[in-house]
């Protein structure tokens, strides 16, 4: 093996922290930090709302992944938007808040909004309701009503300092929806940092690291060179050694994910890990998202049109804002594979349980967290094979999350492939604390460590858990197929169906059951029953009038069958839109 460099921090100077690093084309050119000084007053919120007047007609409502639809409805909500977030960070004495402007895995012509806790965790739920109520006042007037209600309800001192901190992905659509959010935060008169261009994990993480800096549950270097040196730093520990794997193929939906990850790479050494970027076309109108990404791959279940990937290659898709991940690869016989999040959740589990024993620390309990999308044979795999405790939840990241925290080590991984690890302070301690009383004993302890660094702790990250899977398959030598032979798939299909009204549809038992419409519920199960191993499921999308039809079944014959009797069945009886769903 050929000798590898020694690793030093990347360490480049940059006169202001928050620059992206100076070598990569900006977009946007980010500004530094803005200390305001002036009073919360009414009267210049206002003023600047008079700018950002509500669209009549619509209804907003802040869902599972904020704000997101049509960029050109998005102005109004963006000022409101940096209304809430200063109130929020008011309410918590000046922490700093985060403000991702994206649409993640939407097309190029959407954008949307979400807030960041202190922590870098996703906004308080009870604060959603705020969100959507500010977001839906019809007037000025209405609007100075309802921030004076959550002022009240709150006990918020409007005195208190506040601090924001923004960023967005590469929609053509951002520089005018950050002047909106810069409105906002401006007329009530609170500091607030561009953190530029970045990855919707990054801003996480800059939020969390500002907050917690100077103190014991310091997160890292509040800097994008603080993030890439952490990553790095830990990847290079847990393989040293080890050979390098061949390229990975990593298409980055022609989305930020490209600068990000060719940064990344530069900094760990491409004498460590080998990366073939495509679909990194971030300047080129409609590009974003078309035809490339996690949610293509994932939900088409084949390769991006024009992929090179053949036989031996080895590849995966970030979306538009980096914060999903799916490997895949063509088999022999030339059939696609897809290793989805369910896939990487099981990876996971079984590297961080095998490091645990051998370290000599099982007091520390490991357990994955799942959604209903979540394949039935990978469940099977951890709760049979691994013998792990699995949990289902309704859809969602911060469903997943707050169940992780249950576990000392808590793995979540939705089967679009957003996910991540938690480890409790209490596991964290354990792990910092423990002493090895064999030289493996002692390895396994310093890999678990490393493991707490690489992982992304505040929310589902495509290059910390690109890094993560490749470190687990550099540390077991590992090809695709062979991770991919831990269990076969279930078949399984993905429909949507277009209706006049999502809200219709109630769902129960972590979302696997409908409520709502009465009686559309036993008409499905009666359709499942006739297929083998079939399963089958109906949920509202949360950014869009469709609902989203899963289900799986012991053939792909079958299983095509019965998801799209299922979504003609929605179609037919729930109100379903323009064209009816036909098998393709």
């Amino acid at each position: 093996m050929a000798a590898r460099r020694p690793f030093t921090p990347f360490t480049k100077p940059s006169p202001d922290p928050f620059r992206p690093l100076p070598h990569i084309p900006l977009l946007y050119p980010p500004s530094r930090t803005i200390q305001i000084m002036s009073a919360f007053t009414f009267e210049n919120i206002v003023t600047a709302s008079a700018l950002h007047p509500k669209p009549q007609n619509i209804q907003f409502t802040y869902g599972t992944a904020g704000f997101r639809m049509k960029a050109s409805l998005l102005d109004s909500i963006m000022f409101r938007v940096g209304l809430i977030a200063v109130l929020r960070s008011k309410k918590l004495d000046g922490s700093v808040i985060g403000v991702m402007i994206t649409a993640s895995h939407n097309p190029e012509e959407d954008n949307g909004v979400k807030l960041v806790d202190p922590r870098g965790e996703m906004l308080e739920q009870s604060w959603e309701v705020y969100a959507t109520s500010l977001a839906n006042a019809p007037n000025d007037d209405a609007l100075v009503e309802t921030l004076e209600r959550i002022i009240a309800q709150n006990k918020i001192d409007v005195n208190k300092p506040s601090n924001i901190l923004y960023a967005y992905d590469t929609r053509p659509s951002g520089p005018a929806l950050v002047a909106s959010l810069e409105d906002a935060i401006k007329a009530a008169g609170s500091s607030y940092t561009n953190f530029g261009l970045k990855t919707t994990p990054q801003l996480h993480y800059g939020v969390r690291c500002l907050n917690t800096q100077g103190t014991n549950d310091a997160y890292g270097e509040p800097t994008e060179i603080g993030y890439y040196n952490k990553l790095a730093t830990a990847f290079r520990q847990i393989v040293s050694d080890k050979q390098r794997l061949s390229p990975l193929y990593v298409d980055c939906a022609n989305g930020v994910g490209a600068p990000k990850l060719r940064e990344l790479i530069e900094v760990i050494g491409e004498d460590i890990i080998s990366v073939n970027i495509v679909n990194d076309k971030i300047g080129v109108e409609g590009a974003l998202n078309h035809n490339c990404g996690a949610d293509y791959v994932k939900t088409g279940q084949r390769l991006p049109p024009g992929s090179t990937v053949t036989s031996g290659d080895r590849a995966a898709s970030f979306d538009g804002d980096a914060d999903r991940l799916v490997y895949y690869y063509v088999d022999t016989d030339g059939t696609f594979r897809l290793l989805d999040g369910d896939k990487i959740a099981g990876l996971s589990a079984m590297f961080i349980m095998d490091l645990v024993q051998a370290a000599g620390v099982d007091s520390i309990k490991v357990g994955v967290v799942q959604t209903a999308y979540a394949n039935g044979n990978s469940t099977t795999y951890l709760t049979k094979v691994l013998k792990v405790p699995v949990s289902c939840v309704s859809t969602g990241v911060k469903h997943l999350h707050h169940e992780a925290e249950k576990y000392d080590v808590g793995v979540y991984f939705e089967a679009n492939g957003h996910g991540t690890v938690l480890f409790s302070a209490e596991a964290l301690q354990t792990i910092r604390t423990a002493k090895g009383r064999t030289p493996a004993q002692t390895t396994a302890i310093a890999q678990l460590r490393a493991l707490t660094d690489l992982i992304n702790q505040t929310v589902g990250d495509a290059l910390s858990d690109m890094l993560l899977v490749e470190a687990i398959l550099t540390h077991r030598q590992w090809s695709l197929k062979e991770w991919d032979q831990a269990y076969t798939d279930l078949p399984n299909r993905l429909v949507k169906v277009v209706v006049a009204n999502r809200h219709i549809f109630k769902t129960t038992n972590a979302e696997r059951q409908l409520v709502e419409p009465a009686g559309l519920q036993a008409d499905i199960d009666a359709l499942v029953a006739k297929y083998t191993s079939g399963r089958s499921f109906v949920r509202a999308s949360g950014t869009e009038d469709a609902v989203r039809v899963y289900a799986e079944a012991a053939t792909r014959a079958e299983t095509d069958e019965l998801a799209f009797r299922v979504a003609e069945l929605v179609f037919d009886k729930a109100g379903g839109v323009g064209t009816r769903p036909a098998r393709v």
